[in-house]
């Protein structure tokens, strides 16, 4: 069984000189998405979280990741809003609370986030609380995150991109092809 850094830099070798870009950032790719991978090989609910510029990302996800096309086992995956469709007015720690305390009784502690968007957006607050979230975000260097720039005029590109890769990570990973064990 492979690596998955070394899987990672064959799978973006692969794609080309248009993904060159993400082979400069293997190393913060590889780090965060081989703990999310983890999480969904024990089981846990993706809850999946994007600023509102990236909500047509979160549909692409939502739609994509469970396609009927897919030879793989379903996966729980949901968007916060469809958990609490008041998510946009939340506000203060005290809120976040218990919409967290929702989604802790709703999935058993067995949940974690994926946060897709700018740092400083509101909607990145209850990701950013909980240590087992994956982050694609954007404009700020915070820990343990797949960091990006909003004003990249290609940032578009670069989700699909990052997406397409992680979705061929999710496949090795469950078939056994690398081994994502941090």
């Amino acid at each position: 069984m492979q690596e998955f850094a070394q899987w990672s830099l064959d799978a973006i070798r692969e794609e080309g000189g248009c993904f060159s870009w993400l082979e400069e950032q293997r190393f913060d790719w590889t780090t965060t998405t081989s703990q999310a991978l983890e999480q969904i090989l024990d089981g846990k609910t993706i809850i999946l979280i994007t600023d509102e510029k990236r909500k047509w990302l979160e549909t692409y996800i939502l739609d994509f990741l469970n396609s009927s096309k897919m030879d793989r086992p379903l996966l729980p995956i949901i968007s916060i809003d469809s958990m609490y469709k008041h998510y946009n007015s939340v506000s203060g720690g005290e809120m976040i609370d218990v919409v967290e305390d929702m989604i802790s009784l709703a999935h058993k502690d067995e949940y974690f986030f994926w946060y897709i968007g700018r740092g400083n957006d509101k909607r990145a607050d209850i990701a950013k609380r909980k240590d087992t979230s994956y982050f694609w975000i954007f404009d700020e260097d915070y820990l343990n995150a797949f960091n990006l720039k909003s004003y990249d005029k290609a940032l578009d590109i670069k989700l699909l991109q990052l997406y397409r890769l992680f979705d061929a990570s999710l496949n090795a990973a469950m078939f056994g092809e690398v081994d994502v064990s941090v």
